[in-house]
């Protein structure tokens, strides 16, 4: 499992090494929505998100990153 708040960090952090914004465009009652260079990326509520949730997560981040930014 991983956690929440180290995936966002990872995201952020990733998007500003490369000069892009990561900001929260919308909250749901379920998903927070980010915004990644205008790739949308909903992200779950829960402390805890499964790593294979967590892998696709990245993966579709990986068209704004570029191939081989670490994931957490």
């Amino acid at each position: 499992m991983t956690k929440r708040k180290t995936l966002i960090r990872a995201l952020r952090r990733a998007a500003r090494a490369r000069g892009m914004e990561f900001i929260l465009a919308r909250q749901g009652a379920n998903h927070e929505v980010y915004k990644l260079g205008g790739l949308m990326i909903p992200i779950p509520r829960h402390t805890e998100i499964d790593d294979r949730l967590a892998d696709r997560i990245c993966d579709e981040a990986e068209a704004k990153l570029g191939k081989g930014w670490k994931r957490p």
